[in-house]
């Protein structure tokens, strides 16, 4: 009667002997293509060539033999590069595919890149994200995390990991506890609004009425330069968000023609002071024009544009805001101040979420929130 096989992944008898100054140990070993082969290895005592030999077994259970693509013996800068190239292949920002690639180069390849895949083990990925930590932050560090989760994630995938090892490392540490979203009410809005009215270095950039359009909708700042006309019905009086303008690496600004993520698609009602504004602005310009370009043509820069805002926020003595505080998170506080749910604010603002753990609903195509109607108590 025929021997049976040994499983997949699996090997027989261990056959330890003599070999002239070493001792060689031997056993068949069952790889995952289903070929049976002879792993041996040698050492100078019975021991250390049976121990050397089980921990050479132990690997090979998590090479894939067929490929020999990724393998427990590749080198993590290897799985890096294998795992960024399937990150290109998915439908995801260009700024966080920019993001995961610094976060290869200027962290993870110099300090783990050397190392084999099997030496990634929860104690290293634990010990390198403290220093990560203590070093950069715990922002990054979250980052280089869900960077790690998805390298390992594709390991195991082939074999190469048991497991995904990241999932078990603990938790990064906040530095310093998180501050209290800060917005302004609309009484400073107003101020603020005059303010910059009346400042001439922001008039020439364009900023006031770029400015009404972040309080008027509370759209993240390249959503508000990547608005152009044709996404704007001045009779019906709202716009539709639906690019943001990115820089992609070797092409530039591009007016990405989708938001930031699926939710981020929606129809703003405006209130009447803005949708003032834009007919005033407008003069037959092509539907594909941005309605804020910059002073010099073209695209604006959403990080100039940021620069900009710093100045003149400085120049009127609100060096604390920003384009979020004053935009997003201010529409957010005045809708909830006059009582309006959260699913609303989440909606105005293209949220997929209404917090970060609840309610999964996504890509709704709303006109009115009743943001407009509360906004209207700005005008001046």
């Amino acid at each position: 009667m025929a021997r049976p096989s040994l499983a997949l992944g699996t090997y027989g008898n261990v056959y330890t002997a003599k070999y002239g100054d070493v001792y060689r140990a031997r056993a068949r070993y069952r790889d995952f293509d289903g070929r049976t082969r002879l792993v041996e290895r040698h050492a100078k005592t019975k021991g250390a060539a049976e121990q050397a030999l089980r921990t050479a077994l132990r690997d090979r259970a998590r090479v894939d033999v067929g490929t020999g693509a990724i393998t427990a013996e590749t080198k993590v800068a290897v799985l890096a590069e294998e795992w960024f190239e399937s990150v290109q292949k998915q439908d995801r920002s260009p700024n966080t595919t920019a993001a995961y690639r610094a976060r290869l180069d200027k962290s993870v390849i110099p300090g783990l890149g050397e190392l084999r895949i099997r030496e990634l083990t929860v104690g290293v990925i634990d010990r390198f994200l403290s220093i990560v930590t203590e070093k950069h932050g715990a922002a990054t560090a979250k980052m280089i995390r869900s960077v790690l989760s998805g390298m390992c994630g594709l390991a195991a995938r082939h074999d190469a990991l048991d497991r995904n090892v990241v999932r078990d490392a603990g938790p990064i540490a906040e530095a310093t506890p998180k501050k209290q979203p800060r917005a302004l009410t609309l009484d400073q809005l107003r101020e603020l609004r005059s303010a910059l009215r009346n400042d001439p270095k922001a008039v020439r950039r364009d900023l006031p009425e770029f400015v009404d359009l972040l309080m008027s909708t509370g759209a993240r700042i390249g959503e508000a330069a990547g608005l152009t006309w044709g996404a704007v019905n001045l009779d019906e009086g709202w716009i539709e968000i639906r690019s943001t303008v990115v820089r992609i690496t070797g092409q530039g600004l591009v007016n990405k023609p989708k938001p930031k993520s699926k939710s981020g698609y929606r129809r703003l009602q405006l209130p009447s002071w803005m949708v003032r504004t834009l007919k005033q602005r407008f003069d037959d310009q092509p539907d594909d024009a941005p309605v804020f370009p910059a002073p010099l043509g073209g695209l604006r820069d959403p990080s100039n544009t940021q620069a900009d805002l710093r100045d003149a926020f400085k120049a009127v003595k609100m060096d604390w805001a920003t384009s979020h505080i004053v935009g997003r998170k201010s529409v957010a506080s005045a809708m909830d101040s006059a009582g309006l749910s959260a699913r609303a604010a989440a909606d105005q603002l293209g949220h997929r979420h209404v917090s970060m753990t609840q309610d999964r609903y996504y890509g709704r195509q709303v006109a009115e929130t009743g943001a407009a109607a509360i906004l209207e108590l700005l005008d001046t």
